[in-house]
């Protein structure tokens, strides 16, 4: 497929290339950029709308795509450029083609679209740490000479060794991506904190009564001690500085702006202070000299790296979703040749290879069962627990579990054609086509850095034209008194400090929280996509009933047969009547002659009695007629979407089973409640419209999706949120990962799979949905709470800026010293903090 475009806003060749580069990143895109006739001419391997174009380009500069049409006359018309609104530049979702960049790191605001980096050297932008894209282990065989000869020397190929000619052996060795970034900071709080502890004790020594520091460190060695443990802290925190640096070199401002001008604005005074006091005035000298701020460095410094390596712990969390799909996926299958049976690696398995799954294996790749039949645990793909009988002709899928049985099928979709590649891929683009979520406290920074910078100027300008003598003296003082009093302590403080004080009030309250933005959104929820099993049922088939339709046979007579019946069985249907059996306290007899009917039921001796377990079909093979009268009956119970199961003795049917996927105690009184917040809740689920319109009208869900496959769920959250609904979604299985990573709010059961708790924002511990209002509570108390703490955080700078650049001075003759600023600012931070604790006493 080809397509032109005239492109608009190249004004030389570096746009050029820029414009050709950009549009070629763009998956299933090969283009030729024009200059000269201003064109791009493209080659599409699929059909790619203008402005997924459009907003690709738009995040490199202000070039615009007009479609060039040629008409059945063979002229051309230029179509009109498509409009691009501000919010959607930066829902630019990353290219199809990221599983390419595996092991790279990107930024998860996506400020620079999909630019990777090779190491996590910070985003040039907004400054936050780099994310690491999951890549999946490699498995690699290589050879080694036994003799070791050559040490852990390995060759890529076998042979023999140089040295002593033995025969290389194989060995097969994992190859796994590692992100340090986690470690490395933590490595680097240490430090930080083993430093920092001894310079606040030296420096704040003389505060204590009788100056016992004092007495043991003389004031003129405190000092230099105080620089040699403060320079460690800024070695370890160096990268503050670095990112500093690179912002306003791009003059894209933010808060590593402020913490490391506040820094070096603390620690170049400090340095010049101790070397060069005669430059100071007396004023600012007081029993000891002039007062250095050292250990307000070093603590400034090491509490915004605490938040930095908060930050670093959740990214590493982030893609574990992916890593636990990735897990799923075998390394190797059992290739089924006219020569025999060979194991391959999985990326060597190509269309029509025959394949034995072995019981228990992995299924490889997607297929169907060319040979043999067996039972295979799907529940990775559907969420229900009960396997799924499969024979001859029979779709199979990628990642499910093969029962009892062995079986042979041919491969249909291999690599990324497998629906767990598919899913895995949707977790993927999902968990990164959000738009940047803008924190208020660097919107405010935007503008707040160079405001302050420029008071501070003008304070310098001010103090060494008009001041007093020393003028010079006085100008860098209140110029760095103004910068000390605007250091973003407070500021940095006032979000990750409710994050961690609200994070454990939920882990109080069985509600684990991933990250601040989940809790952030939250605040804004008005649609609940729910799914059923596991998640508002408790995802284990029950037996409500036994019914007896002969004389001579109780309830419980019946229940002892199905239930000793059942007793060898792993079956989920199977444990369901072993555990009814063990509610009433009867005891099993022996069973003898057991035999499994694939896809029909059981059957054995139970107490010299032929028993058969199963659906119609096995009563058609022991020859037990189905009356109409029971058949009525069992009808009128599977249309309530419940398991029926009918029991015969020999060749008479003596009665019936009746199953069901139990409702949560708590799952009606929590639908109440968010829809009394108004909060609308739509019940998702794989299971069939029966069973989905039961529970629905049980819990007083008016809408519901039955029979959906995960892309379905997936479909429906962005036709929600295409409307404006903040959107969040509740699951338990691997079929709910990529509709919790494409929420705005993903709420995982903590009793589900590790995928679909790796995947969402938000895990309820007791896997209860009453744990979703609270979480709704948690969400606005810690917003509130985030708002009261950058309103503690400016209203200290907005009084003190001023102060401190001299305004007091022409009429009350007050100089704001810097260690009063320091003051005020450390003040303002135990406000802070203060505050945020008051969150330990939320009611939820």
């Amino acid at each position: 497929m080809k397509k032109q475009y005239k492109v608009s806003g190249m004004t030389c060749n570096g746009c050029r290339t820029k414009v050709e580069e950009t549009l070629n990143t763009v998956h299933g895109v090969h283009a030729h950029v024009s200059l000269e006739d201003a064109q791009a001419d493209l080659e599409l391997h699929h059909d790619i709308d203008t402005k997924t174009l459009q907003k690709a380009l738009l995040q490199k500069g202000n070039y615009i795509l007009q479609e060039i049409v040629t008409k059945e006359d063979g002229t051309q018309e230029i179509l009109p450029a498509i409009e691009i609104s501000e919010e959607d530049k930066y829902q630019q979702e990353i290219p199809d083609n990221m599983a390419d960049k595996a092991g790279k790191y990107f930024c998860p605001m996506l400020c620079e679209g999909d630019k990777v980096y090779d190491t996590n050297v910070g985003c040039p932008v907004c400054g936050m740490n780099l994310e690491q894209i999951p890549a999946a282990k490699i498995e690699k065989t290589v050879y080694y000479c036994p003799m070791l000869c050559e040490g852990d020397k390995t060759y890529d190929e076998p042979g023999d060794c140089p040295k002593c000619g033995m025969a290389l052996v194989a060995k097969t060795i994992s190859i796994e991506p590692e992100d340090t970034t986690y470690t490395d900071m933590l490595k680097k709080l240490r430090i930080s904190v083993l430093f920092t502890i001894p310079v606040f004790i030296l420096a704040m020594g003389s505060m204590i009564p009788g100056d016992p520091i004092g007495k043991v460190v003389p004031h003129h060695i405190n000092n230099y001690l105080q620089l040699l443990l403060t320079l460690p802290v800024v070695y370890a925190c160096w990268m503050f500085f670095t990112r500093a640096w690179g912002s306003f070199k791009t003059w894209n401002l933010n808060m590593f702006s402020l913490i490391g001008l506040g820094s070096a604005a603390g620690l170049l005074f400090s340095v010049v202070a101790l070397f060069f006091p005669n430059l100071f005035p007396e004023d600012f000298k007081g029993e000891h000299g002039i007062h250095l701020y050292f250990e307000s460095v070093a603590v400034i410094l090491t509490l915004v790296l605490v938040g930095q390596v908060m930050e670093a712990k959740a990214h590493s969390r982030t893609n574990s979703a992916i890593k636990e799909l990735l897990k799923l996926s075998p390394t190797d299958a059992t290739l089924v040749t006219e020569s025999g049976e060979e194991v391959i690696a999985l990326e060597k398995i190509v269309k029509g290879n025959k394949l034995r799954v072995k019981p228990g294996e992995k299924i490889p790749v997607d297929g169907s069962i060319f040979e043999g039949d067996s039972s295979i645990d799907e529940s990775m793909i559907s969420g229900e627990p009960i396997p799924v009988h499969k024979t001859k002709g029979d779709k199979v899928v990628a990642g499910t579990i093969n029962g009892n049985s062995s079986f042979l099928m041919i491969a249909e979709k291999v690599g990324d054609e497998t629906l767990l590649s598919q899913i895995i891929e949707m977790v993927n683009n999902a968990s990164r086509s959000r738009a940047p979520i803008q924190k208020l406290a660097d919107k405010v920074a935007k503008y707040f850095v160079p405001t302050v910078v420029l008071i501070s100027i003008i304070t310098f300008i001010l103090w060494k034209t008009l001041g007093p003598e020393p003028k010079l003296a006085y100008a860098f003082v209140n110029a760095l008194a103004v910068l000390i009093i605007a250091c973003p302590c407070a500021l940095g403080l006032a979000t990750p400090m409710s994050i961690m004080v609200g994070i454990g009030k939920g882990a109080q309250n069985g509600i684990l929280i991933k990250n601040a933005e989940a809790l952030e959104t939250a605040n804004k929820v008005n649609v609940l996509i729910t799914d059923k099993t596991g998640t508002l049922t408790e995802g284990k088939p029950s037996v409500e009933k036994i019914v007896s339709i002969v004389e001579g046979y109780s309830e419980n007579d019946l229940l002892h047969l199905t239930a000793s019946l059942n007793q060898n069985s792993e079956h989920a249907l199977a444990t369901s009547f072993t555990n009814k059996a063990k509610e009433k306290g009867l005891s099993l007899s022996s069973i003898k002659m057991f035999n499994n009917v694939t896809g029909k039921g059981i059957q054995g001796v139970v107490d010299k009695k032929r028993i058969s377990l199963g659906n119609k079909a096995l009563m058609e093979t022991v020859q037990a007629e189905v009356s109409s009268e029971l058949e009525l009956k069992v009808r009128a119970e599977q249309n309530l979407g419940k398991t029926v199961s009918y029991i015969a003795e020999d060749n008479n049917i003596i009665g019936y089973a009746v199953l069901y996927d139990k409702i949560k105690e708590s799952s009606k009184k929590a639908v109440q409640d968010l829809q009394s917040k108004g909060i609308e809740v739509i019940m998702i689920t794989g299971d069939n419209p029966n069973t989905a319109k039961a529970v629905a009208d049980e819990l007083n869900i008016k809408h519901f999706l039955a029979e959906a496959m995960p892309e379905d769920k997936l479909n429906e959250i962005k036709k929600l949120q295409e409307l404006g609904k903040v959107v969040a979604m509740a699951g338990d299985g691997i079929n709910d990962a990529p509709a919790l990573a494409q929420a705005n709010v993903g709420i995982s059961m903590g009793t589900g799979t590790d995928v679909a708790i790796e995947s969402a924002e938000i895990t309820l511990l007791k896997g209860d949905l009453i744990g979703i209002p609270k979480a709704i509570n948690l969400s606005h108390g810690v917003m509130r709470n985030i708002k009261q703490n950058l309103f503690f955080a400016f209203i200290y700078n907005s009084v003190g800026i001023p102060i401190a650049a001299g305004v007091l001075y022409p009429v009350f003759g007050i100089v704001l010293s810097p260690m009063i600023a320091a003051l005020a600012m450390s003040f303002s931070s135990v406000s802070v903090i203060t505050n945020s604790l008051r969150l330990k006493g939320l009611k939820l």
